[in-house]
């Protein structure tokens, strides 16, 4: 154990309600199978500390929750995993165990030990121990003292500088929720304290570290942002322009944590439905951004700046290439000669060079229901808040347009598809007159098809890398956005190569 990483942090608890916030918090961390120990005096707040926990998992602020003093061990069944809930003050020797039935806890259970040292050596070394002391004049006071060991160093570690994070900010105490994210590492929590919310986005720094090609990662090649950084930039820089991003009330830059302001809970899609309106402020806002002049790097901090990258070949080319490396192994294609590779990648860069070579703005890259939030308070394209930007690159207009009109998340159909692309070309021409809808319509082809394309693969390798299989009920409607895209005629040479190499599988599985 001692050669083990190890990392420690002590935190203060005035109150038992700080002692119950901290194992909530602690709750959205855990994981099936996870070992968390409870030492400490008789009356330390052990076992308060483990009934807060429990209800929190177990979704159930109400549930009778007993110190296993004298039933040694108590199983509770949640909605996240089964949790083995033990107290060994009674036991005298650590053999004991076995016949407490200690070997047959279920399967993935997350197992909460209050006096673990009576277990002896009998403990995995993989745990997060907790101690708790009496601390300050109030008889609810403690110090909790907490010990990751293994893998749970550099979780306790994270989870550490969240907790100082907030400290310093001054919402330590503040309630909080889960509010669902999306594919990346990143986690978001609501904090709540009276009727003021803000939101703490948790962004890690990638650790992918795998070189697919030239020497580099896939979140390299496809400009996916390493760190919080870019998020910041982009966020001030939208802001500064006139679109509602949200403010940046704290941040640390270090660890990747931002305090943001909270723009509620209304999006542009309800009940898994586009609101046409909304949709259509939306495209409004696409409108303005792309007919706007706009730099390539944006200030960070002092000293710091963020270039924003362009969606160059490497990019488009790898995120194609998902669909050869995790759809078409799912459907059950056979391997491609590297001759039909070769032409699948001839084929993507013939459509794709004009496209590259033309038009160019700034590309939020997932401008879709998930990240378009509505504020009805405020007026204009200012109704509009993004939020998910921090991969932004220099690219075609065309492909935010495509995210837009044939959102990932929900059905768009064809009459309102048309009348988004209406509405955006007559934005577009009457702040231009150049601007040229011909193009703009070939353009919107080929980025519907690249963006389609490589959300294929994404959502099969989600699935089969990620363990996220909730990613594939998008697959059917993927796949009829990719028929609408390709019946454009400037793609007919590459929808032959998906009729002979994807479809026609898909035909002979289906």
């Amino acid at each position: 154990m001692t050669d083990l990483l190890t990392h420690q942090w002590t935190v203060d608890l005035p109150s038992e309600a700080a002692t119950e916030l901290l194992a909530r918090d602690l709750a959205a961390t855990l994981r099936a199978g996870d070992l968390i120990t409870l030492s400490g005096d008789l009356g330390a707040g052990k076992t308060a500390f483990a009934r807060a926990l429990i209800r929190e998992i177990a979704e159930d602020s109400e549930l009778e929750v007993s110190s296993p003093t004298f039933t040694l061990i108590q199983l509770y069944d949640t909605p996240a995993f089964p949790i083995v809930h033990a107290d060994l003050y009674r036991i005298g020797h650590a053999s004991e165990l076995d016949e407490l039935g200690w070997d047959e806890a279920p399967d993935g259970a997350l197992v909460l030990v209050e006096w673990p040292e009576k277990a002896g050596e009998t403990l995995p070394a993989d745990r997060l121990d907790l101690r708790f002391v009496h601390a300050g004049r109030s008889e609810t006071a403690r110090r909790a003292t907490l010990t990751g060991t293994g893998d749970w160093s550099a979780r306790l570690r994270r989870f550490s500088q969240t907790g100082d994070f907030l400290r310093h900010a001054g919402w330590q105490d503040a309630a909080r929720e889960h509010v669902q994210g999306d594919a990346s590492t990143r986690s978001y929590a609501r904090l709540r304290r009276g009727q003021n919310t803000v939101i703490l986005m948790n962004s890690p720094a990638r650790t992918d570290r795998t070189p697919v090609r030239y020497g580099k990662t896939y979140s390299q090649i496809a400009h996916i942002s390493q760190d919080v950084k870019p998020f910041v930039a982009m966020a001030r820089g939208l802001a500064e322009r006139g679109f509602s991003a949200p403010q940046i009330l704290k941040e640390d830059l270090l660890h990747g944590l931002l305090l943001l302001e909270d723009f509620g809970t209304d999006f542009i899609a309800e009940d898994g439905k586009p609101v046409a309106e909304r949709y259509g402020v939306a495209i409004d806002l696409l409108a303005h951004l792309h007919g706007t002049e706009l730099p390539d790097t944006l200030p960070v901090a002092s000293a710091i700046n963020h270039k924003i990258p362009p969606f160059d070949h490497g990019a488009l080319d790898i995120e194609v290439e998902l669909l050869i490396e995790w759809y078409m192994p799912m459907i059950g294609a056979p391997q491609l000669s590297q001759r039909n590779r070769d032409h699948f990648t001839a084929l993507w860069r013939s459509a794709l060079a004009p496209v590259v070579k033309g038009e160019q703005s700034w590309l939020l890259r997932d401008v879709h229901s998930p990240n378009l939030m509505w504020l009805p308070q405020r007026e204009g394209i200012k109704r509009i808040g993004l939020l998910d930007f921090q991969d932004a690159m220099i690219g075609p207009p065309a492909y935010d347009v495509a995210s837009l009109c044939l959102d990932a998340r929900v059905d768009v159909d064809q009459e309102l598809e048309l009348q988004l692309l209406t509405r955006y070309v007559k934005a577009r021409r009457g702040a231009d007159a150049a601007f040229d809808p011909a193009g703009f319509a070939r353009a919107y082809a080929v980025m519907a098809a690249q963006r389609n394309t490589k959300l294929l693969g994404l959502f099969a390798r989600l699935d089969k890398r990620d363990g996220k299989p909730a990613y594939l009920r998008h697959i059917p409607r993927i796949r009829a956005y990719l028929d609408r895209a390709l019946a454009h005629p400037t793609l007919a040479d590459l929808r032959e190569w998906f009729e002979t190499f994807v479809f026609a599988i898909e035909a002979r599985v289906s």
